[in-house]
């Protein structure tokens, strides 16, 4: 069965966010989930980021979500997941849970938050499309805050990863809005030189097999991101981090291996031995 994508076009004032689209099938799957979400947390429901990442069980991995339109506007496609999109999914519906809202335009709203630099859509450049970037704007936003601490940093199985990136400017021709596209070509440019340098600590691979409480930075519902040496890149890969029964870390992604949302059943330190550019994980915690 081919999955058509449906977007939704926010059209881009003052504030990143003006309007939005007439319903469809998408905002349908939004408001249902967050009515589940609204009503589970009258009963108890502690863990969000959890209780939406499972909702979305089962729903197909597919790539280049985002790049559907000849101009940056904010899509909305919960019937086809990466593993970005997925965990901007799951946190923007946990972001208007929070708010108490069931309604899909404070749902568009949050995911703008999410996905843009600053919180504001104005072009294909201001979409976060490095995890760095993702990450120290969604940290400035108070959306998300780093579990490894100052003293964190003193464990002895955490480790500093220095920022080096350059991958979308050495490679323009493998992004459809990008590809030719001077204006844009050199913004990004600019925000990867402004980011040389910078520094994000992570946990070794080595040290994924520690049991939760030696491990005590990395919490049910964390986002996980999975750093990398590969030259230009910073991560190559996010999910939710759950931990298991068996007393281990593992990962709630969209994966490309099992072709849609899935609890990995094996365990994230073995998911990574398979990837030897897989260095470790950065751990943010969603402030909800």
């Amino acid at each position: 069965m081919r999955y058509i994508t449906l977007f939704i076009i926010l059209l881009a004032g003052s504030l990143g966010f003006a309007g939005v689209a007439k319903p469809n099938a998408d905002s349908a799957i939004v408001v249902k989930l967050l009515n589940e979400g609204r009503l589970a947390r009258t009963k108890g429901q502690q863990n969000m980021m959890l209780f939406y990442g499972h909702k979305l069980q089962g729903v197909p991995y597919v790539a280049h979500t985002l790049e559907v339109n000849p101009t940056e506007q904010l899509v909305v496609n919960l019937r086809e997941l990466d593993c970005t999109t997925f965990v901007e999914t799951v946190l923007a519906l946990c972001l208007t849970t929070r708010e108490g809202s069931v309604k899909y335009s404070d749902y568009c709203r949050n995911l703008t938050r999410i996905r843009y630099e600053g919180g504001k859509m104005s072009g294909y450049p201001s979409r976060n499309h490095y995890f760095y970037w993702w990450a120290e704007s969604n940290r400035r936003l108070g959306i998300v805050s780093y579990p490894i601490d100052q003293a964190a940093k003193k464990a002895s199985f955490v480790k500093r990863q220095i920022m080096n990136i350059s991958w979308m400017t050495r490679h323009t021709g493998s992004y459809k809005m990008l590809k030719g596209d001077a204006k844009a070509i050199k913004a990004i440019g600019e925000h990867e030189k402004n980011t040389f340098g910078k520094t994000m600590y992570y946990i070794p691979q080595a040290s994924l097999g520690l049991s939760k409480k030696a491990m005590r930075y990395v919490e049910n519902g964390d986002i996980l991101a999975i750093a990398t040496n590969k030259k230009g890149l910073d991560t190559v890969h996010i999910g939710i981090a759950e931990w298991g029964s068996d007393g281990k870390l593992h990962l709630l992604n969209a994966s490309q291996i099992h072709k849609k949302v899935i609890l990995e059943p094996m365990t994230l330190q073995q998911y990574m031995k398979k990837h030897p550019v897989q260095i470790g994980v950065w751990v943010l915690r969603p402030l909800l």
